[in-house]
């Protein structure tokens, strides 16, 4: 039986490379690896998010302002055989980069459904009710102070959405302060949101719907689908397919953004091969102590097929998302002029936002989670408190990214409520994540104490 390698040995080679990260040169030591572990800190790409966004306002009402607007009002054009595109880079960017946003969201949500939370009833109730809550309450009330007809009415979703990012980064600044079955809560909650976004954006922000490009779309999907059955596994067919979902989808009038979507909950969440497989052919292949070519590639794919495509696709662009779309997302959209804070508290497209957000999305979870628990529909997490439920709920109220997003389909042509409206989601984020912290270090005081007086 063979000797199996010294742990010191496989060490030392890790730090002479291959990985240069992990290796001891200057570089590494001091730029790379403090790096890595920072992006593996939870709050990380929140922070990120928020450095871009105070990096938009900054510019935006600097002497500079007027570069920020040439910036992102030059436009890019693509212009290949019947292919013509025209956009500003701003919306390139809101209408191209963030598919990759709504890819990885689409990619949860499925991953959800079929291994996580959401595949529970009884785990995924209180969440789904509280979420539904969360979103009908600050509607309701955007609506009540901007009613149908009026010139803000088209904005009641804006304060529907919460921010994953941001409300993951409250979380991990209060670290073990906060129970896992309430963060897990926060977060199955969220993602239930951003269903309830996502399907607001499809039926409510949708204009000009061209049912010829819809139906194009459809059947691109439709060959993805195909495609998986056949059994084709060429990465190139998928991202073939996926970019013309995405134009057929901007052609249609629906919002190109959805593609990722649409495309992420196609993605299959059950790995193709169980664990056993490859480990049973590694074992066979390696009793010659030696690897040839074709034994290699065939244990790469088995050993690939293992983990599910949703996985391995989480694993991959996750990063990308929180550490680049987003940030690049915060900084095309959050520069807006701040001349005009004080109305956002006087006039009702910008008071209907920061209510909603503030007030209605712990109000709306709070209540309609205490209905659930009372009828028996649902219980409240272990070791969550109502008091921390309100909390959650108060960080639940960070609307920024989705909340943003939606304000630029919310007023087409009227740049002054467009910019009324960010305005009040910046402040309305910023007031639900201080009330949040302070909820919720209030209402886990107690396990502090207890945690102290076990320690001691």
């Amino acid at each position: 039986m063979a000797t199996p390698p010294d742990r010191s040995r496989l060490d030392d080679l890790w730090r002479a490379g291959p990985v240069y990260s992990a290796s001891d040169k200057p570089l590494a030591r001091l730029v790379a690896r403090p790096v890595r572990e920072f992006l593996r800190v939870e709050a990380a790409g929140s922070i990120l998010l928020l450095i871009a966004a105070a990096a938009a306002l900054i510019w935006a009402n600097s002497a500079w302002a007027s570069s920020y607007d040439a910036l992102w009002h030059a436009h890019l054009t693509i212009d290949v055989g019947p292919l013509h595109l025209d956009e500003s880079l701003q919306h390139w960017v809101n209408d191209a980069l963030m598919v990759i946003f709504f890819f990885v969201v689409g990619l949860e949500i499925k991953y959800e459904l079929v291994n996580g939370d959401l595949r529970d009833p009884r785990t995924a109730a209180l969440p789904i009710v509280a979420a539904v809550g969360g979103m009908v309450v600050p509607a309701g009330i955007y609506l009540a102070l901007n009613p149908p007809g009026s010139e803000g009415s088209a904005g009641w979703g804006i304060p529907m959405a919460t921010d994953i990012a941001f409300a993951v980064g409250v979380l991990g600044v209060l670290g073990r302060r906060i129970p896992s079955a309430a963060r897990l809560f926060l977060l199955t909650l969220a993602i239930v949101d951003d269903i309830g976004a996502i399907l607001v954006i499809a039926v409510f922000y949708t204009s000009d719907l061209s049912l010829t490009w819809l139906a194009i779309a459809l059947g691109l999907l439709a060959a993805m689908v195909a495609a998986r059955l056949l059994r084709v596994w060429a990465i190139v067919v998928y991202a073939i397919l996926g970019v013309g979902v995405w134009f057929a989808l901007l052609e249609s009038g629906v919002h190109a953004t959805l593609a990722g979507v649409a495309i992420g909950l196609l993605a299959p969440a059950k790995p193709l091969l169980k664990e056993e497989v490859a480990r049973d052919y590694a074992s066979r292949a390696l009793r010659d102590h030696h690897l040839n070519p074709d034994e290699l590639a065939r244990l790469r794919f088995l050993l690939k097929e293992s983990v599910s495509v949703v996985e391995r696709l989480i694993s991959t662009l996750h990063p990308l998302s929180a550490y680049v779309v987003l940030p690049v997302f915060a900084l095309a959209n959050a520069g807006v002029e701040l001349g005009a804070i004080g109305e956002v508290f006087t006039e009702p497209v910008g008071l209907g936002i920061v209510l909603g957000l503030v007030l209605g999305k712990p109000v709306g979870i709070v209540a309609t989670s205490f209905v659930a628990v009372r009828l028996g529909i649902a219980k409240l997490p272990e070791d969550t408190s109502w008091p921390m439920v309100a909390g959650l709920g108060a960080v639940a109220g960070i609307g920024f990214t989705v909340s943003i997003f939606i304000a630029g389909l919310s007023f087409p042509g009227a740049d002054l409520l467009t910019e009324e409206a960010k305005i009040a989601i910046l402040m309305a984020s910023l007031i639900a994540a201080v009330l949040g912290v302070v909820l919720l270090l209030a209402s886990t005081r107690h396990r502090r104490t207890a945690s102290s007086d076990a320690d001691g």
